[in-house]
């Protein structure tokens, strides 16, 4: 028997008619995806009239030299955790190496390191993210909705997240404008 195949390290684009509308466009960082279920970041949209330097300020952490970025909406689970995915030339408490590509962190000393400016060279924000129990995103990937593509340093770090499903369906050689919310079978 064929052992599963587990995604950390992708990215999940939603598909069109996905059916939920918490993730239509949506693009997924899946962060864990084992056995016992999946956890991605979300890094399709951002939270309105939210920034950064407003979230360390909450923490009562000095922004210091830390850019005043947008903070991405990561997921419906626990929507006032955040969580900090980064380039893999930092490390501390509790950050996971996340298939070699990158690497999340969920705790303070990784906002102190940024506002310092001693945290890692690239990465972004969030609030929130997206849960899965044991076999649940298995079996999502059998029916229509999401789309799995390599998770790239380019699409976390380097694109406007406006353009981020866009850019990661033409990067697997898609046309997104050409994608329907119908599914069949051969």
């Amino acid at each position: 028997m064929d052992s599963p195949k587990f995604l950390a390290g992708q990215f999940l684009l939603a598909m069109p008619g996905i059916g939920d509308p918490r993730f239509e466009r949506a693009v997924v960082a899946v962060c864990a995806h084992d056995e016992d279920g999946a956890l991605g970041i979300g890094l399709g949209r951002v939270v309105p009239r939210l920034h950064f330097h407003d979230l360390l300020k909450q923490l009562d952490i000095d922004p210091g030299v830390a850019p005043n970025t947008v903070i991405h909406q990561g997921g419906p689970v626990e929507p006032q955790r955040g969580f900090i995915l980064h380039s893999r030339d930092w490390g501390g408490e509790g950050s996971v190496d996340v298939a070699g590509q990158w690497c999340l962190s969920a705790t303070l000393d990784i906002l102190k390191a940024l506002a310092a400016g001693r945290g890692p060279s690239r990465w972004v924000a969030a609030l929130g993210y997206a849960g899965w129990a044991a076999g649940q995103l298995d079996e999502e990937m059998t029916r229509h909705g999401w789309f799995t593509v390599e998770g790239t340093a380019e699409l976390m770090f380097d694109c406007d997240v406006s353009q981020r499903w866009d850019r990661a369906f033409q990067g697997a050689g898609i046309d997104p404008r050409l994608l329907t919310s119908e599914s069949g079978t051969a």
